[in-house]
């Protein structure tokens, strides 16, 4: 590919903070090499070319696309210590886990990417609290979970999670998502609140339990051999914008979450608070499978963002 040109491929909608971080790295790069390099993104690839959100980082591995960003629980086949965003009630402080992304932990994870892939990471991205929503009644604790079929992605961790909080895992492409849940194939989801109002979910599940049992990060991949064959300018500077673009999302995760709940409407959607009764109920049922990935993962990986 041409390196005058660098293309970003997403999967949000044109409102979604990823995709309003990715515009902000196309001005900086504009800015930084005075229009030497045509940045082009598509940040919604499922709706304009129908393609598959799972099939993103496996183009920009193979460079039919210089960077995209992605979930980090699709990637733990590849870099397993990204498991440690896969367990539920581990990670409850942002800015203790923004510190080790841009620290040892995200130093960790960058070495691996290059080891195990043909990617590096440019960039850790905010993927917010994930928390549950579904369509038949109000989520307090496992109990109510009970029966519920639930869309999981594409990760065994979160499938064991699911099962030992009483739902019935199914994974399925975030593309296909709303349609699941409107028709009722699933009758439950968890998701940042972001991507349950951006995608429209909330539409079709009036309850929304607030039970921030993942933190989710994004990683903004690019195509290795695409990267050290650019210019040393375009490196510097995709570096570089990747900084100032990172801040910007991260500070755009954190209002979106606020500004949602100010607008969430009552006849629509009903929010459940968790007691401190009712977050450790879901705690002692996952229990199980925190104690067996400490053992795997380690106790120095924990110690990174607990």
């Amino acid at each position: 590919m041409n390196p005058s040109t660098i293309t970003l491929g997403g999967y949000q909608p044109p409102a979604s903070v990823h995709n309003q971080a990715a515009e902000v790295l196309g001005r900086e790069l504009s800015d930084r090499l005075s229009g030497a390099v045509n940045f082009e993104m598509d940040g919604n690839m499922v709706a304009t070319r129908g393609i598959k959100a799972f099939d993103l980082p496996a183009m920009v591995d193979a460079g039919d696309l210089s960077m995209c960003y992605f979930a980090s629980s699709y990637l733990a086949d590849k870099v397993p210590e990204l498991g440690i965003f896969d367990l539920p009630f581990v990670i409850e402080d942002r800015a203790k886990v923004y510190a080790a992304l841009d620290g040892a932990l995200g130093d960790l994870l960058k070495a691996k990417f290059r080891v195990n892939t043909g990617m590096r990471v440019l960039g850790f991205w905010d993927n917010g609290f994930r928390h549950f929503t579904n369509g038949v009644r109000a989520i307090h604790g496992p109990d109510d979970c009970a029966g519920l079929s639930i869309r999981t992605m594409s990760s065994e961790l979160h499938q064991q999670t699911f099962r030992l909080l009483r739902f019935e895992p199914t994974f399925v492409d975030v593309a296909d998502l709303v349609e699941a849940a409107k028709s009722g194939r699933i009758d439950a989801q968890e998701n940042p609140l972001t991507n349950t109002f951006n995608f429209g979910t909330n539409h079709y599940h009036r309850h929304i339990t607030l039970s921030g049992h993942f933190y989710g990060m994004v990683l903004v991949l690019a195509n290795n051999a695409q990267f050290e064959s650019w210019p040393q300018a375009v490196r510097d500077a995709v570096t570089e914008g990747m900084v100032v673009a990172t801040a910007a999302q991260r500070d755009l995760a954190q209002a979106e979450d606020a500004d949602i709940l100010e607008k969430v409407d009552p006849a629509e959607n009903e929010i459940v608070h968790l007691t401190d009764t009712e977050r450790a109920a879901f705690k002692a049922a996952v229990g199980p499978l925190l104690a067996e990935q400490r053992k795997i993962l380690g106790e120095d990986l924990f110690a990174h963002v607990e």
